[in-house]
């Protein structure tokens, strides 16, 4: 990681942004709570006012949530998988990368994903908390519900029953559920009407193969002095 983030920053009017080939760190926390408990080190392929782009490369290591005996939180029953006891575990990004899209302020962000041989596989609509920047990465809340978009434009959607237990089992109050109810129509609309990012060929985009996989930095769950979207 470079130092913070700061060295290859660059001044952009009112707002800084990072340079292409800048490591930094994407961020969820907790729904109820402010621990963070997945964190990826990436690669940034573009930032400026209109767009971020990150590559998360295949075997970077990063934290994701597991059950407190270390079960995998996807092999929970669902009834039980937002109730028991949970900590963080270290572990590689596995399959093909991911190329993150994100808009400033957009309560969601676009991810790219590939077969073997960069056979582009679909876009994914991550609804998610708008990202708030720092100076050595980007931090969301991740609220379940997603959408899959296949190459042929259809759509539809992922992860409905996570989406319902979390507001069961209170990760998520009425009113946050209706915020991300109304993020999902609104990029459903997007994708409708074909609106950037999905025009835009990022299908095509590849890596600089220059680029070193980012390593996992130990302070990876520090608290930002200061955020801004």
């Amino acid at each position: 990681m470079t130092d913070d983030g700061a060295v290859r920053r660059v001044a952009a009017g009112p707002a800084t942004y990072w340079t292409p080939g800048t490591q930094i760190l994407w961020r969820y926390r907790e729904n109820a709570g402010e621990r963070f408990h997945i964190a990826r080190p990436v690669t940034v392929a573009r930032d400026d006012e209109e767009l971020l782009a990150v590559w998360l490369a295949p075997g970077t290591e990063c934290v994701k949530p597991v059950l407190a005996d270390g079960t995998p939180v996807h092999q929970e029953p669902l009834e039980t998988r937002y109730t028991k006891p949970r900590s963080v575990q270290r572990d590689r990004w596995f399959g093909t990368g991911v190329l993150k899209l994100a808009r400033p302020g957009e309560p969601w962000s676009v991810w790219l994903f590939w077969e073997p041989g960069w056979r582009f596989k679909n876009w994914y609509v991550n609804l998610e908390q708008p990202l708030a920047r720092w100076a050595g990465g980007v931090d969301s809340v991740d609220y379940f519900l997603d959408i899959s978009v296949h190459p042929d434009r259809s759509w539809h959607w992922r992860d409905e029953d996570e989406f319902a237990q979390a507001q069961r089992d209170g990760l998520m109050d009425e009113a946050t559920a209706e915020r991300v109810r109304a993020a999902g129509r609104a990029a459903v609309e997007a994708i409708g009407a074909w609106a950037p990012p999905f025009p835009d060929g990022w299908q095509h985009w590849r890596p600089d193969p220059s680029w070193a996989v980012p390593s996992l930095p130990e302070d990876w769950d520090r608290t930002p002095a200061h955020v801004s979207s």
